[in-house]
């Protein structure tokens, strides 16, 4: 199921501040794969937004942020002289990150959206900030950012101030691969740091970016994970003859949820017409257990928190949320768009959301041990005793569901206040962001278990073929994964299963064959859950 890219991506860069910025254009942006410039129309009105600022300095009308002190101290008057020390100031005091640095990808993203976001014209700041930050992307010279220190309102403001220390030659960069500090780059590359203007301190670690960014890479990877899970499931459901009838359309259009629909009838899809569930379609089981019956409304529930993340991250990552707000010359307002509460509560549904795929993932895995299932031994090994087979992966997977389960309290529903009171509810949302990268990663790993014992589980229907499209998808497993026959050690089958869902070779394998058959693999409402 292929993403849908900016249209032109090889000739048409994309313009910041002026298109509309989706999360696969801000992922092609980071990984360097798409181009970005910022026109001159988007240039004029940076510069008109920064004089609009000037004018307000020369003026001594008292505007927060630009000559007055910050959080509780907002009602301290600063001397047009010390405007610019101000600003910098504001960049040493907040960088009080802790704990390891994120991803340099996650921090190029931040760059990303805050130039999109500057680039509205509503902040004040000047062209030459946004300049050099474009430089530093163009360099892959990108900032090193702690993981801890947001609390998710008045924006990311301590991760966000470690991302433009360097600005005034401070702090550390990936350069090469290698973690320096910043004023050597500089001096390497013959540039000195920039001087902050009136406000711009303020409206560089104003914002949302830093959870923005988590939420740009969990919708992308929660995307293909969702794909992935509804694939290996219909491998699954064929190795342990699984009815196709809990999929019919008919049924799902009397509970028309469109998660479910799409789910229901991209599984019926990848099962009609198979020779294994041909062959049981008369068998005595009158019903499936949930893991397998309830695929459609279980893995449909969590496509449709995905949507709604998706919506609220491409609404966010396309809005002004620094403080105070330059609406025009006279209109100068401060106000609330730095607060995370609009994404912090989507990131913890969407925790919520994958923790599921990974715990109905874990019950499936232990289905395919019991042995309950004609033709497929108990712990999908034919000699057993000797051999334990596949008993211990499920204990993999029982301990990340219940590790991810521990990650699932949501971190919106706490807050502490802090700015002496003056920031008295927070949205933590910070930390829902990390918390559902580290929940996708688990559920990943969770799948490459069902992946293995869902191919292995389909081996033992032979001669019985299965539709073409899973046989696709078994024999791209197959490449990779013997079928196993005693007990050897699994590690670096674990790491291959991992690789086949990280690359998105089933996917590929899926959608090709289905391609090459003119076989219909996705269903209704495919749009909605295919296209962003």
């Amino acid at each position: 199921m292929a993403i849908t890219y900016f249209d032109g991506i090889e000739n048409k860069p994309f313009h910041y501040g002026t298109d509309e910025l989706t999360c696969s254009i801000a992922l092609l942006l980071a990984e360097g794969k798409i181009k970005a410039e910022v026109s001159e129309n988007t240039k004029a009105r940076i510069e008109r937004s920064a004089g609009y600022v000037e004018d307000i300095v020369q003026s001594q009308r008292t505007v927060y942020g630009i000559n007055t002190g910050f959080g509780p101290l907002c009602t301290t008057r600063i001397d047009a002289d010390d405007t610019r020390k101000l600003q910098e100031n504001i960049l040493k005091s907040h960088a009080v990150g802790v704990g390891e640095p994120i991803d340099k990808l996650l921090s190029k993203l931040m760059l990303i959206l805050k130039i999109h976001a500057l680039s509205k014209g509503y902040s004040g700041v000047q062209w030459t900030t946004v300049e050099r930050m474009l430089w530093h992307i163009e360099q892959d010279i990108i900032p090193v950012v702690p993981q801890q220190g947001s609390v998710g309102a008045s924006g990311d403001l301590a991760p966000l101030s470690h991302l433009f220390l360097p600005l005034i030659g401070l702090g550390k960069v990936w350069a090469d691969g290698n973690l320096v500090d910043t004023a050597s780059v500089l001096k390497q590359h013959g540039l000195s740091p920039i001087t902050l203007g009136a406000k711009e301190g303020l409206a560089l670690i104003n914002g949302t970016q830093f959870m923005a960014a988590h939420g740009v890479k969990a919708v992308v990877d929660m995307y293909h994970l969702l794909n992935n899970a509804d694939l290996i499931a219909a491998l699954m459901l064929e190795g342990l003859n699984g009815s196709i009838k809990p999929f019919s359309p008919e049924l799902h259009a009397l509970r028309p949820h469109p998660g479910n629909q799409f789910v229901a009838s991209t599984i019926y899809n990848l099962l009609a017409g198979s020779a294994i569930v041909d062959s049981h379609k008369n068998c005595s089981r009158v019903q499936d257990p949930y893991s397998l019956r309830c695929i459609p409304q279980i893995h449909g529930a969590s496509r449709q928190a995905w949507l709604h993340l998706k919506e609220a991250i491409e609404v966010e990552i396309n809005s002004v949320t620094d403080n105070p707000v330059i609406i025009d010359h006279d209109n100068t307002i401060s106000g609330g768009s730095f607060h995370g509460q609009p994404i912090a509560l989507p990131l913890d549904y969407a925790t919520l959301a994958v923790s599921e795929i990974g715990n109905v993932s874990d019950r499936r895995v232990y289905l395919s041990l019991e042995g309950d299932t004609p033709g497929v031994p108990k712990l999908l090994l034919k000699s057993t005793g000797l051999n334990s087979g596949f008993m211990i992966l499920q204990y993999t997977t029982a301990a990340l569901a219940s590790e991810n389960k521990s990650l699932c309290f949501p971190a919106s529903a706490d807050s502490i206040p802090t700015s002496l009171g003056q920031e008295d509810h927070v949205s933590m949302g910070s930390i829902s962001g990390r918390k559902l990268q580290q929940v996708i990663r688990h559920v990943e790993r969770i799948l490459s278990i069902e992946l293995i014992c869902a191919a292995q589980a389909f081996d033992f229907h032979r001669p019985l073929t299965s539709t073409p499209v899973l046989e696709a998808i078994h024999a791209t497993v197959r490449r990779q994964i013997p079928h196993i026959e005693e007990d050897q050690p699994m590690e670096e089958l674990l790491k291959s299963a991992l690789a086949l869902i990280a690359s998105g070779d089933l996917i590929e394998a899926a959608t090709t064959k289905a391609a090459q058959l003119d076989i219909a693999l996705y269903g209704q409402h495919a749009p909605t859950f295919t296209d962003f």
